[in-house]
């Protein structure tokens, strides 16, 4: 018999709300290219999901740079901000509306816990018209270490009142599923074009579009 306590539901934001993956990999990219460093694809993908200063610092303890991480990491927000401060740039995935529209009007609480910093999680779902849907917006920069920790999600957790076995999680990266289940969340993977197979068969369940959400709830709360 499944589980039938999730009383709310958090969201990440980048690769889940909004599609914003392809346009954090191209300003890495660039900066990795600035700094002549030689990461490999598969290692650049591997920081997915953490924040930007936990993935500069582990780049920093493997490669020789010039910049400090810190810096590189004020560097890459200013970056992220700039983009996304238009827009015309906030692609939002297929069936987001819809979906928290209709988590909304059951009267569902809704969260958010990202790696983003807070400043962009504020500005993109702003710009998105998405902070409507949310009661907390958590970054992990002010509610402890990076994803793969389980800090944001325990975090989130607190200010809704409820223990982590009444959340359930959406994620699409393996650092923010590692995190979800750290905390001892219930996670379910949403499935993009960069997210590996093999990183779904962590999550409890998994699905390649939100219209497969309300089914899979069902199994784990009453709506």
């Amino acid at each position: 018999m499944q589980n039938q306590s999730v009383k709310a539901v958090i969201f990440d934001m980048d690769g889940v709300l909004i599609n914003s993956e392809p346009h954090h990999l191209i300003i890495e990219r660039d900066l990795f290219a600035a700094l002549n460093l030689d990461i490999s694809e598969e290692e650049h993908k591997s920081y997915l999901g953490k924040s930007t200063l936990l993935m500069w610092t582990e780049i920093e303890a493997t490669h020789k740079m010039s910049v400090s991480a810190l810096e590189l990491a004020a560097r890459n927000k200013g970056e992220i901000v700039s983009h996304f401060s238009n827009p015309g740039n906030i692609e939002l995935m297929p069936g987001v509306i819809e979906i928290l529209e209709f988590l909304y009007q059951k009267n569902i609480p809704l969260a958010l816990a990202s790696s983003a910093e807070q400043e962009v999680i504020e500005n993109v779902l702003e710009a998105a018209g998405l902070k409507k849907y949310f009661r907390f917006m958590v970054s992990c920069s002010t509610s402890g270490k990076s994803k793969p920790a389980p800090d944001v999600y325990l975090h989130t957790s607190v200010l809704l009142s409820l223990s982590p076995q009444e959340c359930l999680v959406i994620e699409d990266s393996l650092n923010g599923i590692k995190a979800a289940k750290s905390a001892g969340m219930i996670c379910i993977g949403y499935k993009a074009e960069i997210t590996s197979d093999r990183f779904m068969t962590m999550a409890d369940e998994y699905m390649d579009d939100f219209s497969q959400l309300p089914s899979l709830l069902m199994k784990y709360c009453d709506i």
